[in-house]
This record gives structure tokens, C-alpha cells and sequence, in this order.
């Protein structure tokens, strides 16, 4: 709770001193900079000015993004002022316009649009993994944050759905955060409906991420977490809290209670080590984990797969591996092998309520095991 209490006073410094310092950079331009006007009014009226545009952003998107808009001028601003200083003391001239804010204005335009493109359009990432264990090929599909109501609704859920049956994967996976507390129930069960549509040979695979269980209660959102545990079930999902499965006698599916239920206190999860002593080893262990951040102890349990989500992949560049930095996450995106395990963290097919993805894309996975 004291992390996430620091990172929300860093934001809000952080956005302030962005609203100032581009209220001050805006100014320079020539509808307000009349030599009439006294420096400080001068800065005041860009301040009002920048101020206006952060308030109509946060009405038509919301607050959240409003800082992500504010933080990415700012940066850009800050790095084109810094160009044209250079160039301009390089070559000793003094520029007629300010070219400067013109560029910064331009470039973060096109960040931002190229992040909502990333974030609202989603792709398909293939990954091969062999092991003697299987003796058939597995081919599995997996995707994690949806966070309806973010970039999509139930409708747009349906047809990411249908790109994934048209690859007819043998199982699909959920890693979490399916929900949140902005999804609407009539989108939550019209999503467990299309699901319980989903043609494998394995069948659906669910686990809680932090957000699926609603921060702010029932009332809220207007359902609970065993809400969507039964939705779920109702359409033959099969919902993994510390459960194991043993798959056609051929491989383990490990669905972990996610990691929210330590730090939370709601009655907490099992370890890795106890949840994977009574299995047979010499058959393949995946082990479906919302949280990318318990990797010392699935390398010690010697389990074969990983799967996660949770990060978003990083998100906005360039805070891309500050849940690295800080210790709250083991990896942030993609592949990585330690030991005999290997371990995938996908940058899912949405995010929690930011509408932009400027340091990675939106994607579902296709992970196909070979025999070796």
C-alpha cells in the first residue's frame, strides 16, 4: 500500500509540474506573448490555457488519461527544447519562430494517436516451446487484461474471440484481470456467454487477477467476484483458485489464486512448492499466474511453464520496467528461461483504464508445445 501511495504522490507532482511547465512553454508562442502584456500574465494565460485543454481531455477520457496526455507533451516539449538549444548554439543563430514548441506539439500528437492505435488494435504473438515431456503437440491460446470497458466492450470481446477460435487452439487460457470495476454486468456475462461458445478440445481456463474481484465492492459494479466465479461456471469455464488439473493424462494446468490474495489478506494462497509435491513430474507443469512476480520459487518447484500477465506489457514508454525497478514484478513482458522453466508475460488484449500503449501493443498468445 506505501508503494502504490508513493507512485500516486509522484503522479500527482509529476502532472502538476508537467500543467506548469507547459503553461510556461506555450506562452512563448506568439498569440499570447504580446509585449503589452506583463511576463507573468503572459505565463498565467498559457497555464489557464493548458489547464482548459487538461480538463476537457480528462471529461472526454478521464482523469488518468488526462496525465498520461500532459506527462507525454511535457516530455516531448522538454527534449525538442533541448534540440533546438543545441542546434541553435551550434550554429549561432537565433530562430524566428519557435520551432521548438511547433515540433513538441506535432511529435507528441503522433505518440499519442500511435499509442491509442497500439492499444485499441490487438495482434497475435507465436511462441514454440519443446519438451520430452509431451508427446503431442499442445497448442494453446492465452490472453490476459481485458479489463472490459477499457478499449472494448462485450461486442468487441466477441470478435477478438472469433480471431482466436479461427486459430483452433486445443485450450484457452485467461491469466487474469478479465474485469474490473468499470465493467458493466450486462458486458460481464455477455462476455462468459461467448466463452462458453469457444470450440477446444480442452476446454476454457480461468484465474483471478487483482482486478477481477472489484476493488470497491459489489455495490458498485453491481456483481462480486463469486458472481463472476458462477458466470463462469455457468458456461462450463473452469475457474482455477490453487487447483491443479491433470489434462488428458498428458500435462498439468496449475491455476494460482493471484497474488492480491496475500497482500490483501483474503485468506491468502498456497505455495508453489505445495501445490506441485504431489504431482507427477515427469509430465508437463504449466502453471497459470496473473502476477509475473513469484519466479524464485516456480524455478525451485521445477514447473515447466509460466504463464502471466498483469504488467501490460510496460505500457508507456519510458516507465516500461519501473514494476522491474521497484521489485514488484519478476519480468515485464515476453520470454525468458531460468533454469528448466520458462516463463511468459503477455502485454494483453486491453489495459485498466488507460487508452494508450506507447511502449508495447495490445496481443493475444499462441504457445505452441512440441514433443522433443
Amino acid at each position: 500500500m506505501t508503494m502504490w501511495l508513493v507512485i500516486m504522490l509522484v503522479t500527482l507532482v509529476t502532472s502538476a509540474v508537467s500543467l506548469i511547465y507547459l503553461g510556461g512553454r506555450i506562452s512563448i508562442f506568439s498569440f499570447i506573448n504580446n509585449a503589452d502584456i506583463k511576463p507573468w500574465r503572459k505565463r498565467l494565460r498559457g497555464f489557464l490555457l493548458v489547464l482548459f485543454i487538461f480538463v476537457v481531455i480528462a471529461k472526454l477520457l478521464n482523469f488518468v488519461n488526462a496525465i498520461v496526455c500532459a506527462f507525454y507533451f511535457a516530455l516531448i516539449w522538454l527534449i525538442c527544447d533541448g534540440i533546438f538549444a543545441i542546434i541553435a548554439k551550434a550554429l549561432k543563430i537565433k530562430f524566428k519562430h519557435y520551432y521548438a514548441g511547433i515540433w513538441a506539439i506535432g511529435l507528441s500528437l503522433a505518440a499519442l494517436a500511435c499509442g491509442w492505435y497500439l492499444n485499441h488494435n490487438v495482434w497475435q504473438t507465436d511462441y514454440t516451446f519443446y519438451s520430452s515431456k509431451i508427446k503431442q503437440p499442445i497448442k494453446i491460446a492465452m490472453f490476459a487484461d481485458s479489463h472490459m470497458g477499457t478499449t472494448f466492450k462485450a461486442d468487441g470481446f466477441a470478435e477478438h474471440m472469433t480471431t482466436i477460435q479461427e486459430q483452433n487452439p486445443d485450450i484457452l487460457i485467461i491469466a487474469g484481470d478479465f474485469v474490473d470495476d468499470d465493467t458493466k454486468k450486462e458486458d460481464m456475462i455477455a462476455a462468459c456467454k461467448r466463452l462458453g461458445e469457444m470450440q477446444t478440445k480442452y476446454g476454457v481456463y480461468f484465474v483471478f487477477g487483482n482486478h477481477d474481484e472489484g476493488y470497491y465492492g459489489r455495490e458498485y459494479r453491481g456483481y462480486s467476484g463469486l458472481d463472476l466465479v458462477n458466470e463462469l461456471r455457468k458456461n462450463n469455464v473452469i475457474v482455477l483458485e490453487d487447483e491443479v488439473k491433470l489434462i488428458d493424462e498428458s500435462f498439468y494446468l496449475i491455476g494460482r489464486k493471484d497474488a492480491s490474495a496475500d497482500k490483501e489478506h483474503r485468506g491468502g494462497r498456497l505455495k508453489m512448492a505445495d501445490l506441485v509435491r504431489p504431482l507427477n513430474k515427469d509430465k508437463y507443469l504449466i502453471v497459470i499466474d496473473h502476477q509475473p512476480n513469484d519466479y524464485a520459487n516456480q524455478v525451485e518447484a521445477k514447473v515447466d511453464l509460466v504463464l502471466s500477465g498483469h504488467t501490460h506489457g510496460g505500457q508507456l514508454f519510458p516507465l516500461n520496467q519501473v514494476g522491474k525497478w521497484i521489485g514488484a514484478n519478476d519480468r515485464i513482458y515476453g520470454h525468458e528461461k531460468r533454469n528448466l522453466t520458462d516463463f511468459l508475460v503477455t502485454s494483453g488484449i486491453s489495459d485498466w483504464t488507460i487508452k494508450f500503449k506507447t511502449g508495447t501493443k495490445s496481443e493475444f498468445v499462441m504457445i505452441n508445445i512440441e514433443p522433443k
